[in-house]
């Protein structure tokens, strides 16, 4: 039996048609109860996965499999089932954006439901998230500044105690509450608010589209909070692929200087690369001291001071 506030479940799959399907049939077990749907993306991923999740999944009256038709990146392709709606065409009260490679316990979704029907000035909650061996991922942030940008490239100890209050990533909650993002492994959005701030950016192709999402609703007067009592596991980086890397892509760089240039300009995208730089010289200057410190990203100083003199001499559009 199901009924009351309705949500829209999107799970984007690309090139993990098996691991999708697990985090469909948890995604299904906590949809239980409540009303709604649960539409399943493939974004283009080329290699036989949409036809596997059609055959696993087609007959289930909760759930659509759709073809993206190209590989915009994570949230041109939630966007395409968020725009789906329900299956009879009407807008639900909620959607819910899950990772292909999360599971959620079987009440995570409705606390989270709940939580947004009790406290209706909140625009967007998300989950607990732990991986496989039960450990805590750290999920919540503060949005990224100028200032936050020298104290993570820098990682020494008095810059990082004179900006505490601007480091990004924030320790695991021990209470639910209010961060500035959170991210989007397993967030619940009003349908309202994406209505009224619009939907995911597709500039980013990866990155940085959740911290953009919260922080246009947060502009809006919707804030994220974290609810701790909505616990789903993430395994993390199976579609990325971001624990292997050996260098920083370029898609990452693209979103991170489109995230500062839309919050603050071309100054601000400028200033926080500067500021970049300058902790990572920072940095380097401490191991010369103590060549013990773990050094940063290799060639990352290098390709984040080229990207961003590409970008500056990149044709400025005319309106």
């Amino acid at each position: 039996m199901t009924g009351g506030p309705t949500v829209l479940t999107v799970l984007l799959n690309w090139r993990t048609a098996e691991m999708t399907l697990k985090a469909a049939e948890s995604a299904e077990r906590a949809m239980e109860g409540i009303a709604g749907a649960i539409v399943v993306v493939d974004n283009d991923s080329g290699d036989g996965s949409f036809e596997r999740m059609s055959e696993a999944l087609g007959d289930r009256p909760r759930f659509r499999v759709v073809q993206s038709g190209w590989n915009g990146g994570f949230g041109a392709g939630n966007n395409v089932g968020i725009r789906l709606g329900l299956p009879d065409g009407s807008r639900p009260d909620y959607v819910y954006i899950l990772n292909s490679d999360a599971f959620p316990a079987p009440d995570a979704i409705r606390l989270l439901r709940d939580y947004l029907e009790a406290h209706t000035k909140v625009g967007f909650a998300g989950s607990y998230i732990h991986g496989p061996d039960g450990e805590a991922h750290q999920t919540c942030f503060r949005f990224p500044s100028v200032a936050s940008e020298l104290e993570v490239a820098a990682r020494t100890g008095p810059i990082s105690r004179l900006l505490a209050h601007r480091t990004v990533a924030l320790p695991v909650p021990e209470a639910t509450g209010p961060v500035d993002w959170l991210a989007g492994a397993s967030m619940m959005m009003r349908d309202s608010v994406l209505r009224d701030i619009g939907l995911f950016d597709e500039t980013f192709f990866l990155y940085f589209e959740e911290t953009d999402l919260c922080h246009r609703a947060a502009q809006a007067g919707w804030p994220t909070h974290f609810v701790r009592e909505s616990r789903v596991e993430h395994i993390g980086s199976v579609s990325t692929g971001m624990k292997a890397w050996r260098r920083v892509p370029g898609y990452w760089l693209d979103s991170r200087w489109h995230y500062f240039r839309k919050t603050g300009g071309t100054s601000r995208a400028v200033a926080a690369t500067l500021a970049h730089v300058t902790g990572g010289l920072i940095l380097r200057l401490r191991r010369l001291v103590r060549p013990s410190i773990p050094p940063g990203a290799p060639h990352f100083l290098r390709d984040l001071m080229g990207h961003a003199a590409r970008q500056l001499m990149r044709p400025t559009r005319k309106g």
